[in-house]
């Protein structure tokens, strides 16, 4: 576990930790699968909650 971030990542958080465009961060705080937190209009995902989406989500075929 990466704890240099912080514990609730925003869409850029997301952007920069995972190397994905900024639309990117967004289909994934959109989709239904993904463990995301709405606040207000703002979505985020807390790091816990991010990589055990990331481990659940990770095929060991491509290991």
């Amino acid at each position: 576990m990466n704890n240099n971030l912080p514990n609730v990542l925003t869409a850029k958080d997301l952007q920069s930790y995972l190397h994905i465009s900024r639309a990117g961060a967004y289909i994934l705080l959109n989709r239904a699968d993904f463990p995301t937190l709405h606040i207000g209009k703002r979505k985020l995902v807390t790091r816990e909650n991010l990589f055990q989406w990331m481990e659940k989500n990770t095929s060991e075929d491509t290991l």
